[in-house]
């Protein structure tokens, strides 16, 4: 696979993780009550530790 398909797969990756963020923030926004809060945080905070090893994945790999 060549470096700009990795790129480009990479991007879309991103795109879909930001994607997956928006969704999970606005449905944590309409949950009441500790357990779901708790489990909506934990959702949000796995989808940001995706979507950062994705960026430092590409960030290397365009150097």
């Amino acid at each position: 696979m060549s470096d700009s398909a990795t790129l480009q797969e990479l991007d879309e990756r991103i795109a879909i993780a930001r994607d997956n963020l928006r969704e999970l923030t606005e449905q944590a926004a309409a949950y009441s009550g500790g357990e779901d809060e708790a489990r909506a945080a934990d959702r949000i905070a796995a989808q940001q530790e995706a979507l950062d090893a994705l960026l430092k994945a590409r960030e290397a790999l365009a150097k």
